[in-house]
């Protein structure tokens, strides 16, 4: 199932409150409850004026419909096409190839 980074535009993100985020979290997580498993929220993060969000879904437009039923920007919405961390400049072992029998 595709993964999306989701960008919210919200000034004065960095100062919300725990009590603020655990609102914001309590709502996300009752919209997603109520449009089924499909949708997965992974994880946020949160900067200065802007939350960028972590989902799992099997289409963009399942993120926008959570994000209004939520009433949430949804700046941006994009599909991640591929991961890579330190580990990817290591170079790639060959498979281990089996003896060829006698």
């Amino acid at each position: 199932m595709p993964k999306y980074i989701i960008e919210r535009e919200i000034p004065g993100a960095g100062r919300l409150s725990s009590s603020e985020l655990r609102g914001i979290s309590q709502k996300s997580c009752s919209v997603l409850q109520s449009l089924g498993p499909q949708i997965q929220w992974v994880q946020s993060y949160v900067t200065d004026d802007k939350i960028t969000c972590i989902y799992i879904a099997p289409n963009a437009e399942l993120i926008r419909e959570h994000a209004r039923q939520g009433g949430f920007p949804a700046d941006r919405v994009m599909e991640l096409r591929a991961t890579i961390d330190p580990t990817t400049a290591e170079p790639q072992q060959p498979a281990a190839v089996a003896p060829a029998p006698a």
